[in-house]
């Protein structure tokens, strides 16, 4: 289960005894403080604090006290100005603490953004519980042809039934000897710390993740895009959806410039330059690589 009843009675006394306070909130934040958005089979995020809003972003760009004489939409033209710009020091005063629950081999994903601060669960003091990531049927699929870190054709029938039988027969195995080891059994059982090495890399893990938008920001552009991992990109879909109500002028700038943007090289805009002038252009005319000419060819279709 993705919440235990420990943490589900927790959740439900922070949100019961709410706190005075003179700080900015952002009202969009609040109804997702502290509330668990399920993700995967066992996983899921939740916002422990932040801080900041679109008027603490605008507040740092101009270093002025206050909200000042500036409408929302001045705001939002000049969110829109430092994103369109690549500004990122306003938007490093805001910032965000969440807890995820995740699987393991999706956190060693994670991990590799290392602009945030990580507490994660310590399998040398605890045991970790019985529960694994197993993809549903239609995520299971087969390696891609074209991309050596993707995905190809989903998987179908006998094959995707006996995938599936080995991913949940290897995971349970795994754990059965995992807690032999640790057990006593009238004998000193191993250490948990070495016995740990036998679980495999479905196993969930916790941690709490600290972040300033700015960095957040670069997380989901590449984890919430179509190319990502869908274990890793359904995470990020699920912070989107908590963004995009803790700051919605911000996160409105980044799902235009960025999510739904492109960057294109010099001979990419030499390219459009030249059909915009009613030249065709191929690739063995555009200075680009099979490769480049492939991921161009794909920005310009959407």
């Amino acid at each position: 289960m993705p919440l235990s009843p420990e943490q589900i009675r927790e959740i439900e006394d922070q949100r019961s005894t709410p706190q005075p306070t003179l700080r900015a909130v952002s009202p969009g934040m609040e109804k997702h403080l502290y509330t668990a958005h399920e993700v995967l089979d066992h996983g899921f995020v939740r916002v422990i604090d932040y801080m900041g809003d679109d008027a603490a972003i605008c507040q740092a760009a101009r270093v002025s006290y206050g909200k000042g004489t500036k409408s929302v939409q001045n705001d939002e033209g000049l969110i829109r100005y430092l994103m369109r710009h690549w500004h990122s020091t306003p938007f490093e005063m805001c910032e965000i603490k969440l807890h995820v629950k995740l699987p393991v081999f999706v956190a060693r994903q994670w991990i590799r953004h290392r602009t945030a601060n990580v507490n994660e669960y310590s399998a040398r003091y605890s045991i970790l519980d019985r529960e694994f990531y197993i993809p549903a049927p239609e995520h299971i699929a087969a390696q891609s042809v074209v991309n050596n870190q993707g995905r190809g054709a989903t998987l179908e029938g006998e094959e995707a039934a006996r995938v599936l039988e080995i991913l949940k027969a290897d995971s349970n195995r795994c754990y059965d000897n995992y807690e032999a080891m640790i057990s006593d059994e009238g004998q000193q059982g191993l250490a948990r710390e070495l016995a740990r090495m036998n679980l495999p890399a479905n196993v969930y893990t916790q941690w709490y993740w600290k972040v300033d938008l700015h960095n957040l920001f670069h997380f989901l552009r590449l984890r919430a895009d179509h190319h990502a991992q869908y274990e890793i990109r359904v995470y990020a879909d699920a912070i989107c959806n908590i963004v995009a109500d803790w700051v919605p002028a911000a996160y409105g700038a980044f799902e235009d410039y960025r999510l739904g943007g492109a960057n294109l090289s010099g001979r990419a805009m030499d390219c459009v330059r030249r059909m915009l002038k009613g030249e065709e252009v191929t690739q063995e005319t555009s200075g680009m690589s099979k490769g480049e000419w492939r991921e161009f060819e794909a920005e310009l279709r959407g």
